[in-house]
């Protein structure tokens, strides 16, 4: 592999990781150096603001959802295309779920991995001295993770940033960590959030300028040289043993036919870019279409594709798209039909929207879904494929996640698509829905197990 990399990671999720890691990219590339930028685990919104920074797709990268394969393959590729790798971590640097070393999930395993150094972000609101001794266990939690510089992330004053770097300085670790940079405490560097996370990348108004204040305060407030100068190098992919590397269709999931219609507007926009980047390097074609702009997907294709996004904060213009309804109900009599979470709502008999009103969907499958009783699932998963999807063929195992708010109110009487299990092993039943040639399951699908 060509470039270097780093990683972003924190104690915890909300200590400022993502402004963080947007600030590095937005002054690294007005500075001109090509950067691109990668998210750890499961999150479609990052990206978005990964690519709004550098001008470059962001991949998603998953010790537990994707072959160690997958994974050599889609870092070899950002890589090559880049001076510079960030990657932004998932949660707190060693959260993740139970499994074998390198396959839980966690921001650490891609540390290990890529021999990339971590800068630690420390939220220090609220503590002073007692950072250092938080940055102390994490240096020396699991040696093959190397913490290579701390950067402050809500500092409130000029002595309350001296407290804290002064006894990270006066640690006596085996290796000094430098403190190199802290950023000021401000509520207004915080982005829109949903009840799924951030407002996505496109719908942020202003974007633009406010990457171009997080480069000056990258600028003014962060030692850039020593960020860059503290990135290393990534070593030969374990899997090619130094030679070729393999293309990432040669891992992801196959493409469901030559020529597939992929929902996508602002009702259905989760889509992870390493599975349309395998369709399209397998030779299949992919033809966008917007169901809230009333379109159907287009006949000349021979598989339609619903992913999730926020149909239920749309569920009215979806319910008044007849177009979108009647081309859909056609294309699914001789081709098959897939929906992904929010897709796989629109599928069902009907969607009540978070004020309680029912809107009617398309009716493809017999399940009905609810906003309003609101019930949070969130996790990996395994699914076994009962039968042939465009997922993968019948017995086929694929690892994902769920992540949804929405409630099934009515399970109707379709046969299911799939068995899950949860990341630590634990049955949780057949899940999803087929009739002929439509399925559809709240699973998020990654990458085969």
């Amino acid at each position: 592999m060509s470039g270097r990399g780093l990683i972003v990671s924190a104690p915890r999720s909300g200590a400022g990781k993502t402004v963080i890691t947007l600030a590095l990219l937005a002054a690294l590339r007005r500075r001109g150096i090509g950067v691109r930028a990668a998210k750890a685990g499961p999150d479609y919104i990052d990206p978005g603001f990964h690519a709004a920074a550098t001008g470059a797709p962001s991949c998603n990268l998953d010790s537990w959802a994707m072959a160690p394969a997958l994974l050599d393959a889609l870092v070899a590729e950002a890589a090559r295309n880049a001076e510079v790798l960030v990657v932004e971590g998932v949660m707190g640097l060693f959260d993740g779920v139970a499994g074998p070393p390198g396959r839980r999930g966690t921001t650490a395993d891609l540390a290990a991995r890529f021999q990339l150094p971590v800068l630690l972000v420390l939220d220090v609101a609220g503590q002073s001295q007692s950072a250092a001794a938080v940055l102390r266990g994490f240096a020396a939690h699991d040696l093959a993770v190397r913490i290579a510089g701390v950067i402050l992330n809500r500092v409130g004053s000029e002595r309350h940033r001296a407290l804290v770097a002064d006894a990270i300085a006066a640690l006596n670790l085996p290796v000094p960590i430098p403190v190199l940079g802290s950023l000021p405490r401000d509520a207004t560097l915080a982005l829109p959030e949903r009840h799924l996370g951030l407002v996505q990348a496109g719908e942020h108004d202003g974007l633009a300028l406010w990457l171009d204040r997080l480069a000056e305060l990258a600028e003014r407030h962060l030692d850039l040289g020593a960020v860059l100068a503290g990135a290393a190098p990534f070593p030969p992919s374990p899997a090619s043993g130094g030679g070729k590397e393999r293309g990432p269709a040669s891992a992801a999931l196959p493409p469901p036919g030559q020529r597939i219609a992929l929902a996508c507007d602002r009702a259905f926009s989760f889509v992870y870019p390493h599975i349309l980047d395998g369709w399209r390097r397998a030779g299949a074609e992919i033809a966008m279409f917007s169901p809230l702009a009333d379109e159907p997907p287009a006949d000349d294709c021979d598989a339609c594709w619903l992913p999730g996004g926020y149909p239920e904060l749309h569920a009215g213009a979806l319910a008044a798209a007849s177009q979108f309804h009647a081309g859909l109900k056609r294309f699914a009599q001789t081709r098959p039909v897939h929906g992904e979470c929010g897709g796989y709502m629109v599928l069902g008999q009907g969607l009540t929207d978070a004020d309680g009103t029912l809107h009617a969907m398309t009716g493809l499958l017999g399940h009905a879904t609810s906003f309003a009783q609101r019930r949070l699932q969130l996790g990996y998963r395994e699914a076994r494929l009962r039968i042939a999807s465009p997922i993968g063929p019948a017995g086929s195992v694929v690892r994902g996640h769920e992540f949804h708010y929405a409630s099934l109110t009515s399970p109707g009487a379709d046969a299911p698509l799939a068995d899950l299990i949860d990341g630590q092993g634990r049955p949780l039943g057949p899940s999803g829905g087929r009739r002929d040639r439509v399925t559809g399951t709240f699973f998020h699908a990654i990458a085969p197990a």
